[in-house]
């Protein structure tokens, strides 16, 4: 009530549909984000339960998740990529600069359908690399600009929001916003990166006939549900930048 009654005395009744319209907008924000935050729990609890049971289906041939990897990059002709192994629970992953495909403790000595998936989906970045594929070309390159910004972003709006309350001067703070913003790009980014790694994943599989039926079934489900993990990370980080958007235009009102 005192704000409202401080936002007629400041700037009369224009003022105050404006003071207003910014209190639902950021509301909105915190209820996008606290929505996005639930989905994103719901999402991964179904992944972790969707690995974990097809980690009991058993892989035909009785390969392990590396053994999968080796013979995939072998019929793609990528000859120059190690396969590894990495501690923790899906942390898979495959790095350029070295050249690897890192499997973890569930994939790497896993003979299960859910870790070949897996292990197929992270050799399928080592074929974007080697074909040079735009999107995954283009993530590389934000790697170090979003790493900077993510660093520096919190400062950067914390000393924008002291010199507005000083000055009124909110320049500072757009500059915080739009290296927050930069994770959104990234993220958004890597949604095609991961989808066409699952894609060219599951590609193989089949016309390689290493799986068929309602195996290949289970892998696609597995990769499916992985893939929207990165979806709602993606959409966390649009959810940010609208928060702090919405936080910097309600202080300037």
């Amino acid at each position: 009530m005192l704000e409202l009654l401080q936002a007629v005395q400041d700037y009369g009744t224009y003022g105050y549909e404006n003071s207003l319209m910014g209190g639902m907008s950021h509301s909105g924000s915190i209820i996008l984000m606290v929505v996005i935050g639930v989905i994103g729990y719901i999402v991964q609890a179904r992944l972790q339960h969707v690995f974990d049971k097809y980690s009991k289906e058993a892989f035909p041939g009785n390969m392990t998740g590396a053994e999968v990897a080796e013979k995939m990059l072998r019929e793609n002709n990528v000859h120059n990529v190690k396969i590894t192994h990495v501690d923790g629970m899906l942390t898979d992953h495959f790095n350029p600069q070295n050249m690897t495909v890192n499997l973890s403790d569930s994939v790497y000595s896993s003979r299960s359908i859910a870790a070949a998936a897996v292990a197929c989906h992270e050799c399928g970045h080592a074929i974007q690399h080697a074909q040079g594929y735009a999107p995954l070309v283009l993530r590389s390159s934000l790697v170090p600009i979003v790493q900077f910004a993510s660093s520096m972003a919190t400062w950067v709006i914390l000393a924008g929001i002291a010199l507005m309350a000083f000055s009124g001067n909110t320049v500072v703070c757009w500059i915080g916003i739009a290296m927050i913003a930069m994770s959104a790009v990234f993220s958004i980014v890597t949604l095609p990166v991961e989808y066409n790694a699952s894609a060219r994943a599951l590609e193989w599989l089949e016309s390689s006939r290493t799986l068929q039926g309602e195996q290949l079934k289970y892998a696609r489900t597995s990769l499916r549900w992985a893939a929207r993990t990165y979806l709602v990370a993606a959409l966390s980080a649009i959810a940010t930048v609208l928060y702090y958007v919405s936080l910097i235009s309600r202080r300037n009102d």
